[in-house]
């Protein structure tokens, strides 16, 4: 199969759903598919995969996304050859996919990775709720009624689309991980160049340092705990907005010397961090299907986090971590009991490393080409039909 992703935004902008894309089209491609990425903007970025195709964009502000209301020629010439697109967002890319690929009966897959109402109130606050939520439910009812097929990576955004107004039938797949690279041993797991010995309690967050992830309240809560137990270092390992004022809020709290900001890493050395720590802690409300999660419970890590959706859909609340509400006085008794309970982390880190099995690349992969190839075949017919060649055709003569 010719498979297209479409997305609004791609490499070297760091994210978890840029890193979802370029894993799944590793594997996708190594199941003999091929796979095209069509982007916008950074146009003399040195990819360092085939077959990713950018169209020039106008850059907005230092965000890393380019708008842009259309591909080049060459692009939409190439998107018209896929057996199938699957988008991942549903603004730019998706009114794309709408007016390129609809025509032509290509069918349209579309991933729900964001919970797009919470990211509008942590960018623009000023913003009132009313209005976002009202252009959500405007919005995307049509658009996922338009595709062939809405994906949801978890049971909770399913109800968050139902609650926008979403009746469209929605398959729950998963994100993927590669889980060998996270389940491997190390003899020496690093502690000490960074100056932490054996007896040292290390918590870790991974992930964007950005408003919508809650990260003040985290470190409120962490906070609390240090008092409580000696001892205890929390790593924050990423970068984002908000790194200059968490730096001055582990200050006005006391903690400068518990807090470690450990800055963006390249992807190969995630798993030798998190073999080196205890506990994986997230305080994000605004999760879809948090990788970074399921990374650290592959790691054998027991994981704390907040009643949500996303995170509550991974964490076992009991089993494979610690499950509190949104008060910060709940989430630090929690953290605490954690770093108390060395037999507690030890057994629900097994707990979770055995659960994320089920999160391995190699089986979503399966179950997302069944879903492809059922669409592709069913569009074969009309595709094929007189008006859709008589449609290429005249297509091909304006290139």
């Amino acid at each position: 199969m010719r498979i297209g992703m479409m997305v609004d935004v791609y490499k070297p902008h760091v994210s978890g759903i840029t890193h979802y894309i370029s894993l799944n089209k590793k594997y996708l491609e190594q199941a003999g598919h091929e796979v095209f990425i069509f982007t916008f903007g950074d146009l003399d970025f040195p990819d360092d995969e085939t077959n990713i195709i950018r169209s020039p964009g106008l850059p907005l502000v230092d965000t890393g996304y380019y708008l842009n209301f259309r591909y080049s020629r060459k692009a939409k010439a190439l998107l018209l050859t896929m057996d199938l697109v699957h988008l991942h967002h549903p603004f730019l890319s998706g009114r794309l996919a709408l007016r390129y690929c609809r025509p032509f009966h290509i069918p349209i897959v579309f991933t729900n990775h964001t919970r797009y109402d919470l990211y509008a109130q942590a960018y623009m606050p000023l913003l009132p709720e009313e209005i976002s939520d009202s252009f959500l439910q405007s919005y995307m009812p049509p658009f996922c009624m338009a595709v062939d097929l809405v994906i949801s990576p978890s049971l909770g955004v399913v109800d968050v689309l139902r609650k926008l107004g979403v009746t469209s039938q929605i398959e729950v797949v998963p994100n993927g991980v590669e889980l060998d690279r996270f389940q491997q041993t190390y003899q020496d797991d690093g502690r000490s160049e960074l100056g932490f010995t054996a007896e040292d309690i290390l918590l870790v967050y991974s992930g964007r340092l950005g408003p919508e992830k809650n990260i003040d309240f985290l470190l409120r809560a962490f906070s609390g705990a240090a008092e409580a137990v000696d001892r205890i270092h929390l790593l924050l390992i990423g970068g984002g907005p908000e790194e200059e004022n968490l730096k001055k809020l582990a200050s006005q709290l006391g903690i400068t010397d518990r807090v470690h900001f450990i800055g963006m890493i390249e992807y190969e050395l995630m798993p030798r961090f998190l073999s080196m720590c205890d506990l994986f802690v997230t305080a994000s409300v605004t999760e879809v299907h948090p990788l970074s999660v399921i990374e650290a419970m592959a790691s054998g890590l027991p994981a704390l986090g907040i009643h949500s959706v996303g995170v509550g859909d991974i964490i076992e609340d009991s089993r494979t971590g610690l499950l509190a509400s949104q008060n910060q006085a709940a989430f630090a008794a929690k953290m605490t009991r954690l770093c108390l309970d060395r037999g507690l982390r030890l057994k629900m880190g097994n707990s979770a490393r055995e659960a994320a099995e089920k999160y391995a690349i190699e089986r979503i992969t399966q179950v997302m080409l069944a879903h492809y190839e059922h669409l592709a075949f069913e569009a074969l017919p009309r595709r094929h039909s007189l008006i859709s060649r008589l449609r290429r055709f005249v297509e091909k003569l304006r290139v």
